[in-house]
């Protein structure tokens, strides 16, 4: 079919699609308008490894191990942060510890589809699982391309529990990191103490007293360490009132995706209806 054609078909379904248009986009607003708002926690953090000073150089037995301090990508002690943050254990702390689940629970017995899945016989209580979950998309991790920072955010309905579960996701990462080297410190001890209590030969007991002299070492700087994996920059604090969805934006797009919505349907459909008659 030739443009002008299809572009006077157009406008002869000016009417239709004005309505349609109008109709599209009463619905996308209602929608954006009705959906619940969420807060969003924040907080700065960096690297403990980027400092001269931090824990993990001097643990090692070279302080100036190259690379170290110029590396802006997550290894270490961060990495380990990073994953923990999101990690199953995460999700089981904050179900245990916050009011989470009692707000999932809250939202499904107020939902519109509450009557729906009560009669399909699919209601069920909340679980760590349905936690894990929502973490994995309400937890956002944010690397800075200015400075080697990174950003946590994490956003609820809660303005209090936002606040108080990033505060607790912090905690427990920085612990489990804390927990791991530890363990492996201790272990380690352990296992040299031990072959010191066997071993005679004295040159070999030389080089085996420097290693338990260097985990000794470890173990009192992790235990006396505030900072393990991540310092904080700045926060953890949440805004004062809610930020997602961004409903400017949302309806800033509908007004532009609804038209060009409506004038691709017209086209389409006087692209069909003329088909045949040709």
């Amino acid at each position: 079919m030739p443009l002008d054609q299809l572009l006077r078909g157009v406008w002869r379904l000016w009417r239709w699609l004005l309505l349609a248009c109008l109709v599209l986009t009463g619905l996308g607003a209602t929608l954006i308008l009705l959906w619940p708002r969420a807060y969003v926690a924040q907080a700065v953090v960096a690297p403990a490894e980027t400092t001269g000073l931090a824990a993990s150089t001097l643990i090692t037995a070279n302080m100036l191990s190259p690379g170290s301090l110029l590396d802006n990508r997550p290894g270490g002690n961060f990495a380990v942060y990073l994953a923990a943050l999101r990690s199953p254990e995460a999700a089981a702390m904050l179900a245990r510890d916050t009011a989470v689940l009692q707000q999932m629970a809250g939202r499904r017995a107020e939902s519109a589809l509450a009557p729906l899945r009560a009669w399909l016989d699919l209601d069920r209580a909340p679980d760590v699982e349905d936690v894990q979950r929502w973490l994995e998309r309400a937890l956002a991790v944010t690397q800075s391309l200015a400075s080697v920072t990174w950003t946590l955010e994490l956003s609820h309905q809660d303005r209090a529990l936002a606040l108080d579960m990033l505060e607790r996701l912090h905690r427990f990462a920085e612990a489990r990191v804390r927990e791991d080297l530890l363990g492996m410190i201790r272990r380690r001890i352990a296992a040299l103490e031990g072959r010191l209590a066997q071993e005679r030969d004295v040159y070999m007991r030389t080089p085996l007293f420097e290693l338990l002299a260097q985990h000794q070492r470890a173990a009192l700087v992790v235990t006396a360490e505030e900072t393990i994996a991540a310092r904080l920059v700045s926060g953890p604090g949440v805004e004062i009132r809610p930020s997602v969805p961004n409903r400017p934006l949302l309806l800033a797009m509908l007004l532009v995706a609804a038209p060009l919505a409506c004038l691709f349907a017209g086209a389409c459909l006087v692209l069909l209806r003329g088909g045949p008659r040709r």
